[in-house]
This record gives structure tokens, C-alpha cells and sequence, in this order.
């Protein structure tokens, strides 16, 4: 019999207790639904990012054909200051990363 023609076998579906790790049945869906709102805020934040991607890319085209630098580190310091009073430290690291893929779209 070759790869092609062998039957698959599939695996049992995980209940949800086991997806979620929780030890309820009440626990492992109010996990279910939560992941769920996690999972829609994820797929907005990645629009929001890709829309703010598309307007630095505006921003770097005008400050290039106008004869600046395709980067502003005041502005980037200012954006590093914002996440960071808002969410900490770790928010530094998150702009950080925001600004990298910012750059350099034009």
C-alpha cells in the first residue's frame, strides 16, 4: 500500500476540558468564550497595526521626497515613551517591535 492510497487515521476530537486545561465543564467554557473575545481582539489589533503600517508609509514617503530621513528618532522616543507609560516596561518592547515593522514600507 503506498502513502497515497493508506487510510488516515484521525485523532478523537479533544473535549473542550482538554483544550482548555480546565478542570470543569463550567470553567472550560467561560476559557472557550474568553478565547474566542482574545482571538477577535488579536485579529483588530493586527488591522490596526497593518492600517498604521500603511499611514508611516505615507509619512516615510513625504519626509523622503521632501529631502529628510525616512526615520525620525524623536518621534520613535516619543512613541517608546507613550507604551511605556501606559503598559510598562513591557509596552516599551511591544513599540519597539510596532516601530520595526513601521520602518522602512516606503
Amino acid at each position: 500500500m503506498t502513502a497515497q492510497t493508506a487510510t488516515t487515521k484521525t485523532l478523537p476530537a479533544k473535549t473542550l476540558a482538554e483544550q482548555t486545561g480546565a478542570r470543569t465543564d463550567e470553567a472550560a467554557s467561560l476559557i472557550g468564550d474568553a478565547r474566542e473575545r482574545i482571538d477577535a481582539l488579536d485579529d483588530r489589533i493586527i488591522g490596526l497595526i497593518q492600517e498604521r503600517m500603511a499611514i508611516s508609509a505615507v509619512i516615510q514617503e513625504a519626509r523622503i521626497s521632501s529631502g529628510g530621513r525616512r526615520v525620525n528618532l524623536a518621534r520613535e522616543m516619543d512613541v517608546l515613551a507613550h507604551y511605556r507609560d501606559a503598559l510598562g516596561k513591557p509596552g516599551t518592547a511591544l513599540a519597539m517591535t510596532m516601530l520595526e515593522l513601521c520602518r522602512g514600507r516606503v
